[in-house]
């Protein structure tokens, strides 16, 4: 007969092995959602002519569109059903996070858990099919205007061109919940994030090829390339950076037994924004040029103004950008941590700051810590993405060897790994405590 000891140890065994085939399930997930998306970018638009639209996109590439392209995962010059991406559904995450500030009904849906965070889901949902369909009406007009583009332009053309690129928004929204519940890591980062990768091969040939028709020297291009690994180095030295404040426990006494106090520390990062930022800015700033890069030439001059301000290394792009990158740092950590929350937590469990008195004064004080730390955090964020694109705008380098591409790279691929060594650790864990169970009952 087999022992209960045995039994528990192949009970364990069996349950590493069940976890590591989990998580390699959770990985073809993933790589398999991210294919279907990368598919999807390569299915043209009903009723377009793509080599006519080739044409049109390669003469405003170098603008607002090129940008647009890049978070599109190369949609844009293909102009595919996934020509939107997920840009509206981040709007409308945008806007509801500013309206939940302002708003009482909505501040209270938040503080409810996990029943109010569902119904924020669902307002966002909604304002996301609104965005969109504004967005791809607006590209239907524009393909109209664009010359020779479309085939057979009128309201059947516009009303499927809505209809289809409001649907890729939302399939790819949809597939981005699914990686996050079934496959590993943020699903709509990783979206992004598998567009820009993807198009980098073809963005260094293209540079290289600029170089040997003599467009580029080939002194720029190796301080491109040297530039690109700075900017690697410096984004994963500030986004692991951490200000830990010390956390005093004092001494408790369990039965007859007195425990020493002990020390811990509560880590707060320089950037606890994270790439969101740098994302919510481009968004912001790709909705209301979306359209009129289409209707370049046409309309009032102050809206060409407007649009030709709106460009890659003009000074009211880079003041808005910057401004919108400091806005959003600041306000999307003041989002995520609560000082107030955390203080109030520290005081349940005893905990203090050394010199701070709990409650209150150390809320402040970890608002004033948080505060000067998110400082240094958007001034990181502001040069990583202000330098590369002064960069694409003189130089005219790819724009996938910008700031903002190379931040989300990176920083979704530093969480990416984050979370599988975290479901492994976990694991890990759950592992030995049975093993130590299986001892206990040796003995």
């Amino acid at each position: 007969m087999v022992s209960a000891a045995e039994q528990l140890a192949a009970n364990i065994n069996f349950s590493s092995f069940a976890k590591a085939e989990e998580l390699k399930k959770r990985i073809w997930f993933t790589l398999g959602a991210l294919l279907v998306y990368r598919l999807g970018t390569y299915i043209p638009l009903p009723g377009i002519d793509p080599n006519v639209w080739d044409q049109v996109f390669r003469s405003q590439a170098g603008g607002i569109l090129g940008m647009f392209n890049m978070f599109a995962g190369g949609g844009i010059n293909r102009m595919a059903i996934f020509a939107l991406n997920i840009m509206p559904y981040i709007s409308a995450s945008i806007i509801i996070q500013l309206l939940t500030t302002v708003s009482p009904q909505l501040e209270a849906l938040k503080k409810e858990g996990e029943a109010g965070r569902k119904t924020l889901n669902q307002y966002t949902r909604y304002l996301t099919v609104v965005l969109a369909v504004f967005q791809a009406y607006g590209i239907a007009i524009g393909l109209e205007g664009a010359g020779n583009v479309v085939a057979d332009p009128g309201l059947f053309f516009r009303i499927s061109t809505v209809i289809t690129l409001t649907g890729g928004t939302m399939f790819l929204m949809w597939l981005g919940e699914q990686i996050t519940a079934r496959g590993i890591g943020n699903g709509i980062s990783l979206i992004i994030m598998a567009g820009i990768v993807a198009e980098l091969p073809s963005a260094i040939a293209g540079t290289l090829e600029l170089g040997r028709q003599g467009a580029l020297s080939t002194g720029l291009i190796l301080l491109v390339i040297l530039m690109a690994v700075a900017v690697i180095a410096f984004i994963v030295f500030m986004e692991r950076a951490q200000r830990r404040l010390l956390i005093q426990y004092p001494k408790r006494q369990v039965g007859n037994k007195m425990f020493e106090g002990q020390s811990s520390h509560l880590p707060l990062k320089l950037n606890t924004s994270g790439v969101i930022p740098p994302i919510f800015a481009s968004s912001l700033l790709l909705l209301p040029t979306t359209i009129a890069s289409f209707n370049a030439g046409k309309g009032p001059e102050w809206f060409q103004w407007l649009v030709t301000q709106l460009g890659h290394g003009r000074p009211l792009f880079l003041v808005l950008y910057i401004s919108l990158i400091i806005f959003f740092a600041f306000f999307y950590t003041a989002i995520v941590f609560n000082p107030t929350e955390t203080a109030d937590n520290l005081k349940k469990h005893g905990g203090f700051i050394p010199g701070i008195r709990p409650g209150e004064r150390t809320a402040e004080y970890i608002d004033y810590v948080l505060s000067r730390i998110t400082v240094l955090g958007a001034a990181y964020l502001s040069i990583v993405c202000l330098i590369p694109e002064i960069l694409i705008s003189y130089a005219s380098v790819p724009f996938y060897f910008g700031g903002t591409s190379l931040l989300i790279v990176v920083s979704v691929t530093m969480d990416t790994v984050a979370q599988v060594q975290g479901y492994l650790l976990a694991h890990q864990y759950e592992g030995l405590i049975k093993r130590s169970k299986l001892k206990g009952r040796r003995r």
